[in-house]
């Protein structure tokens, strides 16, 4: 199944892309052994694994225990730090939203993927329905939404504005 706005799958990629690419791909079969769900991630620095992550949402009782996510949690972790800028992320499945926004707010350079969200989607894993919530207006949303205390709110806001010594992020 292919979609006018799916990436083409790249043929320019390293013998140590494949590699990598295959070592998530291994996870994620593996998982599916182990109760979780179909997907792997592998975070690369310099060449070298820094993390990995499966999907773990049901054996953790979870929602965000997703490969990417857990493999950013663990190579923060590892690398002390909350900005992976100089890693590769190589996850056996395209992202789904939750874990695209934390690969962007990692600051991640980079991002390969194998399977797409439409193969996700032909296996009962889909996100769409996500895209469709965000591009509602508020009083749509199947989630409802409800807007108060902002003025009570803006404070803490105020703080970190004013804070001297704060590490923007």
């Amino acid at each position: 199944m292919t979609c006018k706005k799916e990436l083409a799958e790249s043929r320019d990629y390293t013998q140590q892309d494949a590699e990598f690419m295959r070592e998530a791909i291994r996870l994620s079969s593996d998982n599916v052994d182990n109760g979780g769900g179909p997907f792997g991630a592998v975070i690369v620095r310099n060449g070298e694994i820094v993390a990995t992550g499966v999907n773990r949402v049901v054996p953790n009782n979870d929602p965000t225990a997703h490969a990417e996510v857990c493999a950013i949690r663990a190579a923060c972790q590892k690398l002390g730090t909350f900005e992976l800028d100089d890693c590769t992320i190589y996850s056996s499945c395209e992202p789904c939203p939750m874990c695209l926004s934390a690969i962007y707010w990692s600051r991640i350079k980079r991002l390969c993927y194998a399977n797409t969200k439409h193969d996700a989607k032909d296996i009962d894993f889909d996100d769409s329905f996500i895209y469709d919530q965000l591009d509602l207006p508020y009083e749509q949303r199947s989630i409802k939404c409800e807007h108060f205390l902002r003025d009570e709110a803006l404070g803490a806001f105020r703080k970190w504005d004013e804070k001297e010594d704060k590490i923007e992020y």
